[in-house]
């Protein structure tokens, strides 16, 4: 599909949707028109269409939070966008890594697997802003700070000690142990940018 094949509204703008290439957590939903689609894939940065300015803009030109695009597809009607992005910053003018931080529905909490990727999602995020803006007496930005082998040194710990809380019978030791373990593999999977649906997509393969 090219460009012509496009469904542009009334006003000639199609909307886009904008998510994290890494995580595929969706970043915010915008607008472009013709041009902005042709800036984005000439530039490979994100630009758009204002609708309150009614202007083209650039992600990130003021702010700083520029936005390097990987790919950008359609969907199978021609009538929505999609950019997928790796982020330099938060997307929300907020502050926020992703504009959709109101919450309406909440993870039903009798869902062990619904509270763990909320976790993993909560993580990843705090995780990634350490590497950019780590406030002062981070643990995490001391880590980013000591490199990969510090990194890797407080990882083969932590799997120590969850395999010493396993041979016993205290089974919160063995979650607390757990949990550093991965918390400290998330950390060195961020180091190294690595996404988690590469690991995910991995496991899948293994297990077919």
């Amino acid at each position: 599909m090219d460009l012509a094949a496009l469904k542009f509204d009334d006003n000639g703008l199609v909307p886009v949707v904008i998510a994290d290439a890494r995580s595929g957590e969706v970043l915010t939903l915008a607008w472009a028109n013709r041009e902005a689609l042709e800036r984005t894939m000439e530039t490979r940065e994100t630009h758009l269409f204002s609708r309150r300015r009614q202007s083209l803009w650039c992600k990130g030109q003021e702010s700083g939070n520029v936005q390097r695009v990987v790919e950008v597809t359609a969907d199978c009607d021609g009538d929505a966008v999609l950019y997928r992005v790796v982020p330099s910053g938060p997307a929300c003018h907020t502050g926020a890594e992703s504009c959709f931080h109101e919450t309406l529905l909440s993870p039903q909490d009798h869902r062990l697997d619904g509270a763990f990727l909320e976790a993993i999602t909560h993580l990843q995020r705090v995780l990634r802003q350490r590497k950019t803006h780590a406030p002062e007496g981070s643990y995490v930005g001391s880590l980013y700070a000591a490199g990969m082998d510090r990194i890797a040194k407080k990882l083969g710990e932590e799997a120590t000690e969850v395999v010493i809380a396993a041979k016993n019978d205290d089974d919160g030791a063995l979650v607390w142990e757990a949990a550093d373990l991965l918390f400290h593999l998330l950390v060195m999977l961020e180091a190294r940018d690595i996404a988690l649906d590469r690991v995910g997509a991995h496991l899948l393969d293994r297990a077919r």
